[in-house]
């Protein structure tokens, strides 16, 4: 069995030197591939999950406890997204569809056909367009204002598309497949402008809640990259299999999910130094996601849970 890191992360085969007892969130029956938190609302913030199982999930942010399934869809869930207020919810799945949901009833309220599995779904900030990608290689923007019209249209891609957001002010659109290069978009001219080299495929990108900072899992590394300018301001090497990687509201620390052990790993962003090695998982981990409060930090797992892990590590810097 391979450890990460040597003597300094020990603590990963003795975890009772930094044991941990997580929330776990129950009710998914497969794997869960993907995590998102919605901003902080004047109800609180919420937890949405995507799931193999066909049923995304929303659950309170805070306590993990289940809220509502989103039912309809006949083929795995592989992304699902909240909007600024947590009042929609948009999910992308297997059965080559996109779907916007009423988060507070749970009624369905658009379908978006697509011709393929559908890999990654996001609301604009403002809330008025959609996100999609997946495996046809195309990103779609759909307007929600006008949602019986044709998408507009990016292509470009030569692999399949694995994730894709909106960056700065929904003023660029950012994506990663299979190619090893993020791709920067102009949605005003549905144009790429810009791509960004990385060692290994996209697996994760996330912005900051600062909007500063896009955090990239690619291959065995994780970037750090300036929204604005695109140009990598850090990158840590760490000899792992990466899924996905969340940065710290307040940027100093970040967590990873690995594909090859079950473990969520905590490290210093500016050293790359791993704090923190918490076992709990039965699985690989594909998603990890920071709460918009800083307090805790989620992880979804092969096993098919949620764990919630307390923020410990800030104490320790």
């Amino acid at each position: 069995r391979r450890v990460h890191g040597g003597v300094e992360n020990l603590h990963c085969l003795f975890p009772s030197m930094s044991r941990q007892v997580p929330i776990v969130c129950p009710g998914h029956t497969k794997s869960i591939v993907q995590l998102h938190y919605s901003p902080i609302t004047p109800d609180g913030f919420f937890l949405i999950s995507a799931c193999k199982d066909n049923k995304p999930m929303l659950r309170n942010g805070e306590s993990g406890d289940w809220i509502g399934t989103f039912e309809g869809h006949k083929g795995a869930v592989w992304s699902a997204h909240l909007n600024t207020e947590a009042t929609k919810a948009v999910t992308g799945s297997a059965d080559f569809t996109a779907r916007i949901f009423d988060a507070l009833s749970g009624d369905q309220l658009h379908q978006f056909e697509h011709g393929h599995v559908v890999k990654t779904v996001q609301f604009s900030k403002d809330g008025k367009k959609v996100l999609t990608g997946g495996q046809e290689k195309i990103l779609r923007i759909f307007d929600l204002e006008n949602p019986s019209a044709e998408p507009a249209t990016l292509t470009g891609h030569s692999d399949g598309i694995k994730t894709a957001i909106w960056g700065v002010d929904d003023s660029v659109i950012i994506s990663g497949s299979g190619e090893s290069k993020l791709r920067i978009w102009d949605p005003r001219t549905m144009t790429a402008v810009r791509e960004v080299a990385t060692r290994g495929p996209i697996m994760d990108i996330e912005l900051s809640r600062d909007n500063n900072l896009l955090t990239v899992a690619a291959g065995q590394d994780v970037y750090f990259i300036n929204s604005r300018t695109f140009e990598i301001e850090k990158t840590h090497s760490l000899n792992l299999d990466l899924e996905s990687a969340s940065v710290h509201p307040n940027g100093t620390i970040f967590v990873t999910g690995e594909s090859k052990n079950n473990w969520v790993r905590v490290f210093e962003k500016e050293t790359g130094r791993e704090l923190e090695c918490h076992k709990g998982h039965h699985g690989p981990v594909h998603s990890v996601r920071f709460a918009p409060n800083g307090d805790t930090f989620s992880s979804g797992s092969d096993d098919g849970t949620i764990r919630i892990w307390q923020t410990t590590a800030l104490s320790q810097e």
